[in-house]
């Protein structure tokens, strides 16, 4: 009677494991596959009467090695499991997702349970893997990190220009001013505008305007250094932070700017534009008491190369 009850629990138990949604793989201590489940089977396109026996890693060479025996090693001699998350490593078997809700990932994320099997004596004798589908799981959480980076990016970006927004640059420019007093090193900002914007406007229509704007916005992204920090302010008006920058250096830089945009076409739909732009740098020094008054000084610059006839550049 009992090996009868034991034979039928025993068929139930391999019943079960067949048709689990789960992969399980049994492998001696050398890696030789004992047993190996229909999951795995429906996967890997491979029947278990073609795979018993053989060693893993020259049916699925892709597998890492090191990687894998050093982890089975570890279950072996401490007899406890060892468990893998499709964040460590995506997966261990290469299956294609075959999954249609999840069809944008190409492949099928795992998470790996490493058990050991113990012979009567208590040794352990066989290796288990269990490997889980999170395909869905996984395919979500990257899709929301990647909705919340975007939504990061769009926090800190102007949609116009793709530039940093006002109040972002503004905190740059705070920590560039906090930077200057503890290490006292030269830093210049940059304030510019677009020279006589209203009636590009007026002429040519505030579509065509947003061109300009977004032309400008190129030409500077093009010509500072990836140090440099540059920021739509506000309207047609940007700025630039130059970190370890004097005058003469700032100087060169906006004058690189300027000329691009002076010798620069603006196509768009309602004709061919061609615009200028007015520059202020202010080198920080020890007299402001605060970010503020820097930005002032250059505002300050910028007001005067306007007055100054415009498409120039002023150091304040």
């Amino acid at each position: 009677m009992g090996f009868k009850q034991n034979a039928n629990e025993f068929h139930w138990l391999m019943d079960m494991l067949e048709s689990v949604e789960v992969g399980l793989v049994v492998l001696d201590l050398d890696f030789h596959i004992q047993a190996w489940n229909g999951f795995m089977e429906h996967h890997s396109g491979i029947t278990a009467s073609q795979i018993q026996g053989q060693l893993l890693f020259d049916v699925f060479p892709d597998i890492p090695k090191a990687w894998l025996t050093r982890k089975v090693d570890a279950v072996a001699m401490l007899n406890i499991r060892a468990f893998t998350s499709w964040e460590q490593r995506p997966y261990l078997f290469k299956f294609r997702n075959t999954r249609p809700i999840t069809g944008t990932e190409a492949y099928m994320f795992q998470n790996l349970t490493i058990s050991p099997i113990t012979n009567p004596s208590g040794e352990v004798e066989k290796i288990c893997l269990l490997i889980y589908d999170v395909t869905e799981f996984a395919s979500s959480k990257r899709a929301l990190e990647r909705a919340n980076e975007q939504l990061a990016r769009l926090s800190m970006t102007d949609r116009l220009t793709g530039l940093l927004n006002r109040g972002t640059w503004e905190n740059l420019v705070d920590a560039e001013f906090e930077r200057f007093r503890r290490y006292g090193q030269a830093t210049s900002l940059v304030m510019f505008d677009i020279d006589h914007f209203k009636s590009v406007n007026d002429n040519y229509g505030h579509l065509a305007g947003d061109e300009v704007i977004r032309h400008a916005a190129q030409i500077t992204r093009n010509n500072v250094r990836q140090s440099d920090s540059a920021g739509r302010y506000g309207g047609e008006e940007f700025g630039i932070i130059l970190p370890e920058t004097d005058t003469e250096s700032a100087r060169v830089i906006c004058e690189r700017i300027r000329d691009a945009i002076e010798n620069g076409v603006v196509n768009t739909t309602a004709g061919n534009i061609q615009y200028t732009i007015s520059m202020g740098i202010a080198q920080l020094t020890d007299s402001p008491e605060n970010y503020m008054q820097w930005m002032q000084k250059a505002d300050e610059a910028l007001y005067k190369a306007k007055q100054g006839g415009r498409n120039r550049v002023i150091v304040g």
